[in-house]
This record gives C-alpha cells, structure tokens and sequence, in this order.
C-alpha cells in the first residue's frame, strides 16, 4: 500500500450539495481519514453546497465567468484561490461548468468526477442530471448505477476509479431513477476519497492501479 496522502479538498458544485455532505458525513465520523475539505465553490451563488459549506465552517466561494472579463481572468482567479487554500486534491460534485484544461492538466490524476451512469454508457457532452436518467430509459437497459472517474479533458472520459449498479425496473421513471442512482452517489464517492485518502489508488500516465475495495 502507498503511504497515505493528506488530501486538501476543494469540492466544486452547482446545486444542493448532497454528495458534498455526504463526503463531509465520511470525513466527520471518522470514516475518511488523512483528508479535509477546505475549500467550496460554486458557480451558482444559491447553490445549496455553498450554505453547508458555511454550516460547516468551511470557506464557501462563489465565482462565475460572468464575473470576469475573460476566461484567462477567471481561471486565474480559480487557480489564486485553490493555491492560497493549499489545494491538492478536487472533487467534482454536480459541478456543471466545465474545468479548464490548465487546472485539469495541473491536477492531473487528482481531479475526479461523479456521473450518475454506468459509463462509459451515457456519457459525454450534454449528459448530466435528468437527461441521463431519461437517455438509460429510453434505451431499455436493465441496469444503471453511478461512475466515480478521473477527469480529463475530455467530458466523462477519464479512467474510472469505481462503479455501482443499480435495477433499472419496467415501470422506472427518470426521477425514480435518480433517486435511485442519487443514494448509490452518496456511498460510492465517500468510498472513492477513502481510497485516495489511505494511499491506496495510484495513477501513472493517467490509468489507475489500486488495490481493491474493502
């Protein structure tokens, strides 16, 4: 096992923040160890992540490209704020902007992602939230689940760290479906922290060696 790493979060999302909280939960409890999120930001100043951000004491930061002249201006800015908070590890929770290519290639390996699909099905640009849900349906498939991945530069395409099923029923509609999916999220990427957390994923030229699930 490598030794483990004492991960310096920053946690990126759009909306409510559930798997924001559900990482917290892993962490406080004593779950996670070696790891602390010490940065939230959001795109969306009513994202409900930035508010249990603030719950829990956390510098909470809300920063958009509309807020800036250029992408070269934002992106700077995002990088000064992950530098000055110490960042070494980011975890994309419902973020639905896409991470410029300097902070990916400079995070390269401990950037990951969670998408509420089996991938590499059902992934991609323009799949994320309700479409996902709706796009498995429509297909007839008898399985869904939830894809913890590394990011790369392209959308969903980075190498998966870890994967979870779930049935998809006859009468399954897309919010059932989501719901279904959402609770699988909310166990699988505490347990994809764990496992950077305690040294025991390793990404070299950007494929992924670990050890195995407890």
């Amino acid at each position: 096992m490598n030794k483990p790493q004492s991960l310096k979060i920053a946690v990126f999302a759009s909306g409510k923040g559930s798997n924001l909280a559900a990482i917290l939960q892993a962490i406080e409890c004593g779950r996670i160890h070696h790891a602390e999120i010490v940065l939230v930001v959001s795109n969306s100043s009513s994202a409900g992540a930035l508010q249990i951000a603030r719950d829990h004491s956390i510098p909470a930061v809300h920063i958009s490209r509309q807020q800036y002249t250029s992408d070269e201006e934002f992106t700077g800015m995002l990088k000064s704020l992950l530098h000055e908070y110490n960042v070494n590890f980011i975890v994309l929770a419902g973020y639905v902007k896409r991470v410029d290519s300097s902070i990916v290639d400079e995070y390269n390996g401990r950037i990951i992602n969670i998408h509420p699909a089996l991938l590499p099905a059902f992934g991609g640009q323009g799949m994320y939230g309700m479409r996902v849900h709706e796009a498995v349906i429509a297909s007839g498939s008898a399985l869904s689940g939830a894809t913890v991945h590394l990011v790369d530069n392209e959308y969903d395409h980075g190498q998966i760290i870890i994967q979870r099923s779930v049935n998809v029923s006859r009468n399954e509609t897309p919010e059932t479906l989501a719901e279904k999916v959402l609770q699988i999220e909310h166990e699988l990427y505490p347990e994809a922290v764990e496992l950077f957390a305690e040294g025991r994923v390793q990404v070299s030229n950007n494929r992924v060696f670990f050890e195995g699930l407890k």
